[in-house]
């Protein structure tokens, strides 16, 4: 289970939140209510005082926060029937049904010609938003989130006139390259603008030390995972999200991005 806690771990350097805050081995983390990842305990390994104890720690943070109380756990983990135990669900009403798989494979498996139009730029672009997150006008816990920690790449292709018509974000921890926010726009689909954009993102991602890549997406998204299946990658593990069977008072902010291609939010 370390190899799986330690993946985990990657990936919430490469998607940081706006508040992280250490709870032994877990992380408490918080952003405005933009994705699960950020706006939850990511609880692996040990949190360093009784579970019951942890559990509180988690719904204190989050409603000094403004967020509900919920946990990423990976499916399978001890502590899963711990927290059957303490009167935790999984939140079934969360995006996507709540449970995703987490997808690895060699950062050559996406390599293949890159398209003209298509550019990785250091900074999201004015224009990279809207596919993104919706909006012309990313909030600040958006531009944290996708814009913040490590080395990250905002794949971009435009058509022959400069519109933007697809996105990717990739985030590079380590030899690890994180990729989401694979998006096209439904008037340019069935043009492999998705493996351009992923081959484009490859060649940045080696350029920034990356071997390897990692994506999480939805168990319900069957065509996200058909491509990344596609193209080589494997099903390395699955986590949920676990909520207190009874919230209380907590505000629940909504999310404010539309579902993407390779992630559950």
């Amino acid at each position: 289970m370390d190899h799986v806690y330690r993946l985990e771990r990657q990936c919430a350097d490469a998607w940081p939140a706006l508040v992280d805050v250490p709870l032994g081995q877990w992380r408490l983390r918080a952003a405005g209510g933009f994705t699960g990842r950020a706006n939850s305990a990511l609880a692996t390994g040990d949190p360093g005082r009784p579970l019951a104890k942890a559990l509180a720690e988690v719904r204190t943070f989050a409603d000094g926060n403004g967020i509900a109380a919920a946990a990423q756990v990976v499916r399978g983990s001890p502590l899963e029937p711990a927290l059957v135990a303490a009167g935790w669900t999984v939140n079934t009403r969360h995006t996507g049904g709540g449970e995703a798989t987490v997808m690895t494979g060699p950062l050559s498996c996406l390599h293949g010609p890159v398209l003209d139009g298509i550019t990785v730029p250091d900074e999201p672009p004015d224009d990279w938003w809207p596919l993104a997150v919706n909006s012309t006008a990313p909030t600040p816990a958006q531009r944290r989130v996708l814009g913040g920690g490590s080395p990250v790449g905002f794949g971009t292709a435009r058509d022959a006139e400069g519109r933007v018509a697809g996105i990717v974000r990739g985030a590079v921890v380590g030899d690890l390259m994180h990729i989401a926010r694979l998006a096209v726009d439904p008037a340019y689909r069935r043009r492999g603008l998705a493996t351009g954009l992923l081959a484009a993102l490859a060649d940045w991602g080696a350029q920034k030390g990356a071997t390897r890549c990692v994506l999480q997406v939805s168990t319900q998204n069957d065509a996200a995972i058909a491509l990344y299946t596609r193209i080589g990658c494997q099903p390395h593990h699955r986590y949920r999200y676990w909520i207190p069977s009874v919230q209380g008072t907590t505000t629940r902010p909504a999310s404010m991005a539309s579902a993407s291609a390779t992630e559950i939010a």
